[in-house]
């Protein structure tokens, strides 16, 4: 059985780095590509083509929407799903006017990365300071480069709450208790909203868990995992 990791927004596989050798016992892992597409029915397709014939899946945040989308176009394949820090709301009207001032930018604008202030918001208050962390965050943004921003940040995300019940496979929904991108009430109802899923709440971290809080993560992830694929 292959585990197939789908990142967030302006993330690259480094993102799981922390959590790699406790997954691989699972099998072997597999990294979608959400760098090319312009919407996440097409970021689905694109990461199925390439996929296992069958495998577990765990997506983060923006990846969320992408393999509940994956879980929705190829039920046979998907064996269980985690949804980490993620949400089944449409764009917020904030969003929308964010993608509109980026649609009007000029794209010969230089891209340095996220901002400091915007990584920092989205880590629990005690690791806003943590400089590290927040350069470990930002760098996997500018890997990604300028295009890749631009693309991902005019990505629509269609609310598809009305479409949960689509998904057949064991869920875990995974929420952090101080995120402050995404609330425990969007993960409540999603949770609620798809047969028979698990809620997981974990303490003392923010929207970043994979980064933030990799062994706590590990912890309810490895255990529920196991005893969905056992036999």
């Amino acid at each position: 059985m292959a585990l197939l990791l789908v990142p967030g927004f302006m993330a690259d596989e480094t993102l799981w780095d922390d959590m790699l050798p406790a997954l691989a016992r699972f099998g072997p892992v597999v990294h979608a590509d959400l760098r090319h597409d312009t919407s996440v029915e097409a970021m689905a397709r694109r990461v199925l083509a390439t996929a296992p014939p069958s495998f577990l899946l765990v997506g983060f945040s923006m990846g969320g929407y992408v393999a509940r989308a994956i879980a929705r176009q190829a039920p046979a394949r998907v064996r269980a799903l985690v949804l980490i820090a993620t949400s089944t709301r449409g764009d917020t009207a904030a969003l929308q006017k964010r993608k509109g001032a980026i649609a009007s930018a000029a794209p010969s604008i230089a891209f340095s990365g996220l901002s400091r202030t915007a990584v920092a918001t989205s880590l629990h208050p005690d690791r806003r300071d943590d400089d590290a962390l927040i350069e470990r965050i930002r760098a996997m943004g500018t890997r990604l480069g300028g295009e890749v921003f631009r693309r991902q940040s005019m990505l629509d995300r269609p609310g598809d709450l009305e479409r949960s019940g689509e998904i057949r496979c064991p869920t875990l929904v995974v929420a952090a208790a101080q995120d402050q991108l995404r609330s425990m009430e969007e993960a409540r109802e999603m949770a609620a909203a798809i047969p028979c899923a698990t809620l997981a709440v974990i303490e003392d971290t923010g929207h970043m868990i994979p980064i933030e809080a990799p062994r706590r993560l590990l912890d309810v992830i490895v255990s529920w995992l196991a005893a969905h694929t056992a036999g």
